[in-house]
């Protein structure tokens, strides 16, 4: 039976910085959970950052395809844009990843841990950007920034979903109504 050692390795480090963060995963833990010697890591990964990169790297590729999953391009571009991003907070909040590195920039601000939060606010504003583009193309919405636009979508759902909801308890789909009317609809009165 041939081992993938470097899978092995992956999945333990997957393991240890969901359950410890990343300041609190050691490579004897990885080695521990992966029942290999600490210099087997070490053939597949320099140190620690590139082992955490690769975890990270696959829960961003996890991430987007909840997303992709969820989206039928049948659907209206604000739709779509509601069902991505309701994809995109459930996997932040069931991955368990996602959660630990939350709480470690809330507790310790690491500076690994926040540079994985932002790749992961990059990759969704990539993915909201790629269809705020194809949505131009087929003249769903006005011509814009496609990157601002994202950040902007993003943010406000964000907010919307998890700050106001804090005092203000709101369901799913009026979370989508509010996006709908700001960013649709908008407040001119014509």
């Amino acid at each position: 039976m041939n081992v993938d050692r470097r899978a092995l390795i992956v999945d333990a480090a997957n393991k240890s910085f969901a359950l410890f963060g990343y300041k609190g995963t050691t490579m004897e833990q990885v080695a521990k959970i992966a029942n290999v010697g600490k210099g087997t890591i070490y053939t597949f990964f320099s140190n620690k950052e590139e082992l955490f990169q690769e975890v990270l790297n696959r829960m961003l590729r996890e991430m987007k395809l909840a997303s992709e999953r969820v989206m039928d391009e049948k659907s209206s571009f604000f739709d779509r844009m509601t069902e991505a991003l309701n994809a995109l907070l459930e996997f932040r909040k069931d991955h368990e990843l996602a959660l630990k590195l939350t709480q470690e920039v809330r507790e310790i601000g690491t500076p690994m841990a926040i540079e994985a939060i932002s790749q992961m606010e990059q990759l969704i504003i990539d993915h909201i950007a790629d269809k705020v583009s194809t949505a131009i193309e087929r003249n769903e919405i006005k011509p814009c920034n496609p990157q601002l636009t994202a950040f902007v979508i993003m943010k406000l759902y964000m907010a919307l979903a998890v700050e106001w909801s804090k005092q203000h308890a709101m369901e799913k789909s009026e979370i989508a109504t509010q996006l709908r009317f700001y960013l649709e609809r908008g407040l001119a009165l014509s």
